[in-house]
């Protein structure tokens, strides 16, 4: 009996963790976006540039659109993202120490980048420059000797440093990434994903606000120094955040652009409106402007076709961010105050029977162009549910199902409490066992014997009968 008082509180304690994990959501889920509808009322796709898309909800961190998310690409300069996350590692994100710590490097820094036309912020070899300095420098203008500075005094090496750039990957999972330098300039074994770049922005957004604060810049001016006395303006690459370009997008915030032959033009941003927050991060998008915008470009200088650049990887962003925030809007699929079903119990005390409701509601954004009734809620009831039974205990799940792939499974548990009856309890183990093969057994035995005996015991008169005549 103590063992059995024991087993229910073990059994009872596992429930209770059951019950307060929350649903877990399907993270493959993505969708297709829209630009509208043609005229027979189907869905138009939106046309992207880039080869590579992953966009998720920073708030949620579901998987939004997933395009070649996972393709090995060349980032570009999206590399320097995580020079940055290394640093602000060593530093704990401290602005304040950053401000006060001076780094410089000699012409090892410099030497591979001459000729190269790598980006830069014009710090010269030995010109001693601030650490928060230094990461504007990196994640504004995208400078290459800003990255390669951070390396040799966070390491005795460039290639040293690649390593701890690759120890952190490793730490935040980024299965599909590998770094051979801090700037992101071309080398064979310089690559990662879009999702991979998206996974390292949200670490760097949700721990640094010192690097959310930086990547927001459209400009900064970097203190002075001794070759710089009255210091130096930098400005962003990121046109998205620049109010005075074409390409401006008020509920941008950041990240980072990246652009190389080998790579095409990357970008990785993020944007927030009406308490909702995603990012983006784009691979392979054309370097050069295409023959169709050449043409509209003639027909419409004042266009951003007109211009010599056309920055496709911000197009691919603007057009993302305008139909997540138009077409996908927080949507209730399970509330968890609503009864689903009944489930029958066996030796109820009165009761046969408890109701089921969700362990926790389910909502997410969802896409006013797919009806909320295509998704499917598959319900399954455990067998054989034997009293007593509590409030709270689990007795089955809900799938939710679009499409083939699963939103979420949710608990579902009793809101009602059955207790045990033992007089049923006992009727039916005398019921199971006069049913079950072991009775079955022992009474054939039984009557097999009975019948032996009689039959011995019919001779054994007889015998007597037929000594006692002859005599």
């Amino acid at each position: 009996m103590k063992f059995i008082n024991k087993l229910k509180r073990i059994v009872c304690m596992t429930l209770a963790i059951i019950m307060i994990v929350p649903a877990v959501c399907a993270d493959a889920l993505n969708f297709t976006p829209t630009s509208g509808v043609d005229d027979n009322g189907d869905d138009i796709p939106l046309s992207l540039y880039s080869k590579s898309v992953y966009m998720m909800n920073l708030d949620t961190g579901e998987t939004i659109v997933d395009i070649n998310g996972e393709d090995e690409r060349a980032p570009a300069s999206l590399t320097k993202i995580m020079t940055a996350v290394v640093l602000l590692d060593e530093f704990d994100g401290d602005e304040e120490k950053l401000r006060s710590t001076y780094y410089s490097a000699g012409s090892q820094a410099f030497d591979e980048l001459y000729d190269t036309g790598a980006s830069t912020a014009d710090i010269q070899p030995d010109e001693s420059v601030n650490c928060y300095d230094l990461l504007a420098a990196l994640l504004i203008p995208s400078s290459c000797e800003a990255a390669n500075i951070i390396a040799l005094n966070l390491s005795d090496s460039l290639t040293g440093f690649a390593d701890l750039m690759n120890e952190k990957a490793e730490k935040l999972g980024m299965k599909n990434t590998h770094f051979s330098n801090a700037h992101g300039l071309w080398a064979q074994q310089n690559y990662s994903s879009c999702k991979d770049i998206a996974t390292l922005c949200e670490y760097a957004l949700e721990n640094y606000p010192v690097f959310k604060d930086i990547v927001s810049q459209s400009s900064y001016h970097m203190d002075s120094t001794s070759y710089h006395s009255e210091g130096t303006n930098i400005y962003n690459t990121n046109l998205m955040l620049d109010s005075m370009t074409d390409y401006y997008y008020s509920y941008a915030k950041g990240i980072k652009t990246g652009s190389l032959d080998a790579a095409g033009r990357c970008l990785a941003s993020y944007a927030e409106y009406d308490g909702i927050s995603y990012i983006t991060v784009t691979m392979g998008a054309p370097m050069e402007k295409l023959d169709e915008d050449v043409k509209k470009g003639e027909e419409d200088p004042d266009s951003i076709y007109g211009y010599d650049t056309v920055y496709y990887n911000i197009l691919d962003h603007i057009r993302l961010y305008k139909w997540a925030f138009s077409s996908l809007v927080p949507t209730d699929f399970v509330d968890k105050s609503s009864e689903v079903r009944d489930v029958a119990v066996k030796f109820g005390d009165g009761k046969d029977y408890a109701n089921l409701k969700p362990a926790t509601g389910y909502s997410r954004l969802w896409p006013t162009n797919i009806p909320v009734d295509d998704v499917e809620k598959k319900i399954t009831v455990y067998d054989n549910v034997v009293a007593p039974i509590e409030v709270g205990d689990v007795l089955g799940k809900m799938e939710l199902v679009y499409n083939g792939e699963t939103l979420a499974e949710i608990d579902l548990i009793s809101t009602t409490r059955v207790e045990r009856s033992q007089t049923k309890a006992k009727v039916k183990i005398a019921k199971s066992y006069f049913d079950s093969p072991v009775f079955k057994y022992t009474a054939l035995v039984i009557v097999t014997a009975f019948i032996i005996y009689s039959i011995l015991y019919i001779i054994k008169i007889q015998k007597k009968y037929i000594k006692k005549k002859e005599s």
